[in-house]
């Protein structure tokens, strides 16, 4: 196709600047913030798979670092011994002991005060004295603090123990830092261990410490043992010269009031007196009661209806005398006269046994008169008594205040004695008694295998280090990346419409020819069919399609803008239409190199009015497209964009040709593509993936748009076609791919 024809015209491009709507979705900032809220285990996935040079070196290095500090760590042998600790000890003696039996409900502390004895300094400065461990050289070859202490002989290195017993002891610490006590659950069992280098001398200081522990839990306990005999055989003479003062003065007093006492259970003298008299007076009134009533009743019946009378044998056998006597005269009266001398007989024998009754009546009268007199003074004289004998008692109790004092006072002495002297003997006898509730089950023998340094499990930490820490690091890499990697970041970061997304090219098709030349050489690749979608998404961004004039600039060089420009042209021109390039990058051109054109004349000859616009247009090869390269470079690029000839230029590219492209310079510290932005109908900014900073690019973007440029947003350049936002383009070149062999087949 030959080269139109350039008239000279000077009329203004008219640009217009107001915004139309983009294809692209832009997502609003609660849309944004929702997304980072949500977790996406493939960004992670795809962080890590990007950086795995990181995390395998990172793994690797601390694989072999944990190896080898493994090898080269000292050996360290492990003995161990199992005791077994009852809180109390056979009962072989029933009598309490002196040390306190714990309950139930406190065996924790009970335990946990054993595990703080077998760690005890006291312990272990006595296991160090006994094994003589300050002048063995594989114990005290790290116990520096003492000058002179691996060299000093036995006497010597005891004497320096000694003279530093005030101060921490070195080797007591070293002692307590290799020594562990490890509880057993749910059992009365304690696992001892100690480490050392050596693994005899392990094994010697445990089955030590284990004899020590058990000989210090004896003197202990004897030594409490004879503290109590001590202690209570003192206070049981304070207690006895203490009873004995007590008696003395009880019996002083007893004797001075004069107060009288059986023994200490029974109550005085005249408490008993008290109620002997008091039990007499109750009698005596009974009795005094019961002849007063029968006295009274002789007295109303005049001698006759008492009872004693009634009752009495003497008088009942006169009665029946007198009786027999009476029927006697009346049988004679019925033969006799009165007068007979055997009736006056008669007569004279009733009268004498009627008087022998009355005597023996008045003689009953009499005794009860008697009885009832005597009964009545013995009461007044009991009663007396009675009184007389509580006003004793009670001047017998104002002086027993006093003496119920001394008498409490020694009977409290008497028991506490009692009590200690009992104790005393309790003490005595269980004392004598060497029984321990302490016992070793398992004795420590010599270990066989070091217990440390664990190769394996080393190498399985610093694995796990080294994968964790790997991931770690790359995503802290990650993190201080702040490049564009994804659309997202695009999109998010810089607010702008995603145009396409161009995949990174490692293996031309032709590696003879620019990667421009890929859309040609290899129409099925991911490259080519990148470009294509991109021509789509422009054809879509204005309601007029692709702008007719359309810069293509980037934040710095070497982003990828000028095989872009190339590129678009000629999946441009692939759909027939004429296309044109401008490399308007007056410092750095480029597009003659890859395209295979001369830069004799250019774009700086026409601006300067050395040529025509048909004189530096040339043809690149390609069906349709069409290059007006930079041409010499100039001192003052930005003058000469800025003149009215390169807004010509575009007014007459676009009655010429359907498409102008403009390769325009980067955007940050030149002002060159913002003059091109302003003469252009729209600007696509090219950003490549994982190399342009988002700070950069703001910064671009903000220039653009402070100069009135009609940005329609950016083309994420090469993209790894691992990455996520590479994922529908790959599938998509497989799927064309597939469908073009299925064709060929079935032409074949």
């Amino acid at each position: 196709m030959t080269n139109p024809a350039f008239p000279a015209v000077n009329a203004g491009l008219p640009v217009p600047h107001q915004d139309t709507p983009l294809s692209t979705q832009v997502l609003t900032p609660a849309q944004a913030m929702e997304d980072e809220d949500t977790i996406d285990l493939r960004h992670y996935w795809d962080i890590i798979v990007k950086r795995k040079g990181t995390v395998l070196a990172f793994f690797t290095i601390v694989l072999l670092a944990v190896a080898v500090g493994t090898m080269l760590m000292t050996r360290i042998y492990r003995a161990s011994l199992t005791l077994q600790v009852e809180r109390q000890e056979a009962k072989v003696m029933d009598v309490q002991q002196v040390t306190p039996n714990e309950s139930t409900g406190d065996s924790r502390d009970f335990y946990q005060t054993q595990y703080e004895l077998l760690k005890s300094r006291t312990l272990a400065q006595r296991v160090i004295d006994q094994l003589n461990l300050a002048s063995n050289p594989t114990f005290a070859q790290k116990s520096d603090s003492l000058p002179g202490l691996a060299k000093a002989s036995d006497q010597q290195a005891k004497d320096l123990v000694r003279q530093n017993a005030g101060l921490e002891s070195p080797l007591v610490g070293q002692f307590l830092a290799n020594l562990t006590i490890e509880p057993v659950r749910n059992s009365r069992l304690i696992k001892v261990y100690y480490e050392s280098t050596d693994p005899q001398l392990a094994a010697r200081i445990v089955n030590a410490l284990a004899q020590s522990y058990i000989s210090l839990n004896l003197e202990r306990r004897m030594d409490a043992s004879s503290y109590a005999t001590t202690f209570l055989q003192e206070r049981l003479e304070q207690v006895r010269v203490k009873l004995e003062d007590s008696e003395r003065a009880l019996n002083q007093f007893a004797r001075d009031k004069e107060i009288i006492r059986l023994d200490d259970k029974q109550s005085s003298v005249d408490s008993q007196t008290l109620q002997e008299y008091t039990i007499g007076l109750a009698k005596a009134q009974q009795e005094r009661i019961q002849a007063e009533s029968i006295y009274r009743q002789l007295k109303s019946t005049r001698n006759q209806g008492i009872p004693d009378v009634l009752q009495n044998p003497t008088i009942q056998n006169l009665k029946q005398s007198k009786a027999k006597l009476e029927g006697d005269y009346q049988d004679g009266l019925k033969v006799y006269k009165p007068s007979y001398p055997k009736m006056l007989q008669l007569e004279a024998q009733i009268a004498e046994v009627q008087a022998r009754i009355n005597d023996e009546i008045n003689n009953v009268s009499s005794a009860i008169t008697i009885t009832y007199q005597a009964a009545k003074a013995k009461e007044e004289m009991i009663s007396a008594e009675l009184q007389k004998a509580k006003a004793g008692m009670l001047n017998l109790q104002d002086r027993s205040v006093q003496y119920g004092i001394l008498l409490r006072e020694a009977d409290t002495n008497r028991q506490l004695y009692e009590g200690l002297l009992q104790r005393m003997k309790e003490v005595g006898v269980a004392g004598g008694v060497g029984l321990n509730n302490i016992s070793v089950v398992d004795k420590a023998e010599t270990p066989n295998r070091p217990f440390k340094p664990k190769l394996l499990l080393n190498l399985m930490i610093g694995a796990f280090l080294g994968l964790f820490g790997g991931i770690g690091l790359a995503l802290l890499f990650e993190h201080l990346d702040d490049t564009i990697k994804h659309a997202e970041d695009v999109e998010r970061g810089l607010g702008l419409p995603v145009l396409g997304i161009i995949p990174m090219l490692k293996k031309p098709a032709n590696p003879d020819q620019d990667l421009s030349f890929e859309s040609i050489n290899d129409t099925r690749s991911g490259f080519a069919e990148a470009y294509r979608s991109l021509r789509t998404a422009l054809q879509f961004s204005t309601p007029s399609g692709v702008p007719k004039v359309l810069m293509i600039t980037s934040a710095s060089m070497g982003e990828g803008k000028s095989t872009t420009s190339i590129s678009l042209g000629i999946s441009l021109a692939q759909t027939g239409k004429n296309v044109l390039l401008i490399d308007a990058d007056l410092r750095k051109a480029s597009l003659h190199k890859k395209l295979g054109t001369g830069n004799e004349k250019g774009l700086t000859n026409l601006l300067a009015g050395d040529a025509q616009a048909v004189d530096i247009t040339c043809h690149t090869g390609v069906p349709n497209l069409f290059l007006i390269p930079a041409g010499p470079l100039p001192p003052n690029p930005a003058e000469l964009l800025a003149s009215a000839k390169m807004a010509s230029l575009l007014s007459l590219a676009t009655e010429k040709f359907d498409q102008v492209i403009i390769d325009g310079p980067p955007v940050l510290g030149l002002a060159d593509a913002l003059l091109l932005g302003n003469l252009s109908q729209a600007t696509a900014m090219v950003i490549e993936s994982e190399s342009t900073r988002k700070g950069f690019a703001r910064d671009a973007i903000k220039r653009l748009r402070a100069a009135h440029t009609r940005l329609l947003g950016g083309i994420l350049t090469k993209v790894e076609a691992g990455g996520r936002g590479y994922g529908y383009y790959n599938s998509y070149y497989y799927y064309y791919q597939g469908a073009t062999e299925q064709q060929a087949r079935l032409t074949g």
